[in-house]
């Protein structure tokens, strides 16, 4: 029941003074005028707060449970993050001050930005795009305005594994680029003789996943990197899965020249109902011009903007970036220092691995060999047999208290669940995830039903995604 349709007439959540108050009345133009009164719920505090506490407990959240969502790397935020946010030193500043008056916000973006340089082998780095796909489209930005710079106007050519986040092909087209789709192997690696029959002097970059929406390590990204560097193109690192390498190997020693990174999946920082994140863009210092502008400078014991950058890009969005959200991934980092940040990948490999060993016992892995960070399994020939769908499993998941992973990704395989376990979940977890799993698999084979109907506990049932897509209806009518 939505709010609208507890409201009461006569009921209220406030007071007023006794006090005849002054009336104004301002002059609008008439087509701005309301014709009837603001029609609220009318309802009593408790009334109010009783609705949003019941929904709030509805929610499902990394604070509440698994979240083993492939690609997207959901693990637990430390609460230490969230209270420096919250600092008031922080949270009462403008960014419109004087920058000799928030000199610590700024030697917190200097630091930070230097850090994700180091972690990444990057030589300049912006901290100004909101999210990762804003990273992605800062990154070709760059890609077509160093190509320009040279007068090399011929390369309008963006290649994108097929296996690749589908923000990749969609950044590449928003900044004019023509998206070439490379194919796979049978391994699920980058088809090296595919590629170079596609690098020609059309070609302006590459854009690849390491590892990648398999979970796989690109064994042959070094030969990648000098294919596409002799062919005068670029290579763009998509910084999804920087989870499971950091500390390890850094993407700038792999050939890459462009970087950008998930600042609220790698680095902990929430997700947040999709906003606000941070996408930060890293690049080569061949590349360090064409950076969106401010960029965050150190002279002696002071830092400032510096917007004098001839050849930037300009500004991708207002300010400095989602500030809170870099300053969570700033304590982070500091909380874990270098050791942490490299055993965090090395947990989240050996989870997503032992997880794997125990799904492989009933279920089929797209790639049956050791995995990084994630893995992906191939449900078709259980489709197969049991006519239940991997959307179903998904579904019946719900009903055991864990959220789904993703599923139908990436497309090169067919029914198929991507799991990414993450570094911050305990042994006990990844057990009871695997039997769960395990216990719809035989639910699919002895009452199929009561898979293809799920889920059954949860608030909402089975949503029709159809209509929800085809006909979508946005706000609540009022009767």
């Amino acid at each position: 029941m939505i709010i609208f349709e507890k409201s009461v007439p006569g009921r209220k959540a406030y007071r007023l003074p006794d006090e005849e108050l002054q009336r104004i009345d301002p002059v609008f133009p008439e087509h701005l005028k309301r014709t009837r009164p603001l029609r609220l719920p009318e309802l009593s505090e408790p009334d109010v707060v009783r609705h949003y506490t019941a929904l709030a407990e509805k929610n499902y959240s990394v604070d509440k449970g698994f979240y083993p969502l492939g690609s997207c790397t959901m693990k637990y935020n430390p609460k230490l993050n969230e209270y420096v946010a919250g600092l008031e030193g922080f949270t009462d500043i403008h960014p419109y001050q004087p920058w000799e008056s928030v000199q610590g916000v700024l030697q917190v973006m200097y630091e930070l930005k230097e850090f994700l340089c180091e972690i990444t082998g990057m030589d300049e780095m912006t901290l100004q795009p909101a999210a990762g796909a804003h990273g992605e489209l800062t990154g070709m930005l760059i890609v077509r305005a160093y190509h320009l710079s040279r007068n090399d106007k011929k390369r309008h050519v963006a290649l994108v594994p097929d296996s690749a986040h589908g923000t990749n092909p969609a950044s590449a087209a928003m900044a004019g680029f023509d998206v070439v789709e490379i194919k796979s192997t049978e391994d699920g690696l980058v088809d090296l003789e595919q590629l170079e029959n596609h690098l020609n002097d059309e070609v302006a970059v590459l854009m690849l996943t390491n590892p990648n929406t398999l979970g796989l390590f690109e064994k042959d990204i070094v030969k990648i990197a000098e294919k596409v560097h002799q062919a005068g193109a670029l290579l763009y690192y998509d910084g999804a899965n920087l989870n499971a390498i950091m500390g390890k190997i850094k993407p700038g020693e792999m050939g890459f020249d462009i970087v950008h990174l998930n600042l609220h999946k790698t680095f902990s920082a929430p997700h947040g109902m999709g906003g606000p994140g941070s996408g930060p863009v890293g690049v080569k210092a061949f590349l360090s011009e064409f950076l969106p502008i401010p960029i965050i400078r150190k002279d002696g014991d002071k830092y400032y903007p510096d917007f004098k950058l001839p050849n930037s890009i300009g500004r991708t969005r207002s300010f400095y970036g989602n500030f809170l959200v870099l300053l969570k991934a700033y304590v982070y980092i500091l909380s874990m220092g270098k050791d942490g940040l490299t055993r965090a990948s090395e947990m989240a490999v050996l989870n997503a691995n032992y997880l794997r060993s125990l799904i492989s016992k009933f279920l089929k892995i797209a790639s049956p060999g050791i995995c990084m960070h994630e893995f992906v399994v191939d449900g078709s020939q259980f489709v197969k047999e049991t006519g239940v769908k991997i959307l179903d499993v998904a579904k019946r998941i719900l009903d055991y208290g864990l959220h789904a992973p993703t599923v139908y990704f990436p497309l090169i395989v067919h029914e198929d669940m991507m799991i990414e376990p993450t570094e911050t979940e305990n042994k006990n977890t990844l057990d009871y995830f695997a039997k769960v799993l395990e216990k719809i698999v035989e639910e699919a084979k002895k009452t199929p039903e009561v898979v293809k109907t799920a889920p059954h506990t949860t608030p909402v049932k089975r949503l029709d995604d159809i209509t929800a897509t085809k006909k979508p209806v946005y706000r609540y009518r009022l009767s």
